[in-house]
């Protein structure tokens, strides 16, 4: 029977757990007595889901993946915090995502319908969105904000308190230290922006009059001949019928720990622009 729940007897499932329906866990996986595991996720083997952590729905975990475990912040106290990870989420080997810490945020949250491939890591006090991919070896920082639709490249790692907008994709092997856009491409050691996920953006439906907007706004608020806060408010006031602009103002005009990251100063900095219809 579909809704019949499965459990391996090598597995260890302490007292107090919720075990949803058709739930289906492999062997020697080890399951907190806080844990709540929604309808339908299939824990494939060797996996610890650890403190209060609350898996969506539909998710499937493969084996070594550790969810829940402490942050590695020397701040964290000891106390009660969480992990909460979203629906339909594909989770492989050996990924791990710890919860927040009792001095912040106090939970990790993770959205739904994520692709998280082996050895990505998602530190405490993040928030990622929905329809995230994390390539093999992507790994954030602690207290991090990762907005929606945005993929991260193999061992690509954000530093600590970075802001990443909807719909952007940073680059393999990039170290990601400022603020990243929405829709924009970031790659490097240090991340700089390479224009926008075009790409990306025409495969999500947008209009192409929509990207030549964003293009010439990108090229006035990026322009260095003028400070960027500068620059910005060009932007809101020339560009305010363009909601996906507008997107963009208003996440640098929040700007919070980070600085943002930027156009490389000479050459190869561009739009992200083609030709191509």
């Amino acid at each position: 029977m579909q809704d019949q729940t499965v459990i391996h007897p090598s597995s260890v499932i302490e007292a107090g757990a919720q075990i949803g329906a058709g739930v289906r866990i492999g062997p020697f996986c080890h399951i907190s007595s806080e844990a709540v595991i929604g309808d339908g996720v299939e824990l494939v083997g060797h996996v610890s889901v650890l403190s209060a952590t609350t898996i969506g729905a539909g998710t499937r975990v493969y084996p070594m993946t550790t969810l829940g475990a402490p942050p590695q912040n020397t701040k964290h106290k000891g106390g009660r915090t969480t992990l909460v990870i979203g629906k339909n989420c594909t989770i492989r080997e050996n990924v791990t995502m710890h919860t927040g810490t009792d001095t912040s945020r106090g939970t990790t949250v993770v959205g739904d319908n994520g692709n998280f491939l082996a050895y990505s890591h998602i530190a405490h006090d993040c928030i990622v969105g929905d329809n995230c991919t994390f390539a093999n070896g992507a790994t954030l920082g602690g207290h991090c904000e990762v907005g929606d639709n945005v993929n991260i490249g193999g061992l690509t790692a954000v530093h600590q308190f970075v802001r990443v907008g909807d719909n952007a994709f940073l680059g393999g092997c990039s170290a990601v230290v400022g603020d990243v856009i929405p829709y924009a491409i970031a790659v490097g050691n240090r991340a700089k922006l390479r224009g926008f996920n075009i790409i990306g953006l025409k495969r999500s439906g947008m209009a192409r009059s929509e990207i030549q907007t964003m293009r010439r706004a990108y090229r006035m608020i990026f322009d260095p001949a003028h400070p960027v806060s500068e620059n910005v408010g060009k932007a809101r006031a020339e560009f305010s019928g363009s909601p996906t602009v507008m997107k963009i103002v208003d996440f640098i005009s929040t700007r919070d720990k980070r600085y943002y990251t930027v156009p490389p100063l000479k050459g190869g900095g561009g739009d992200g622009g083609d030709d191509e219809d």
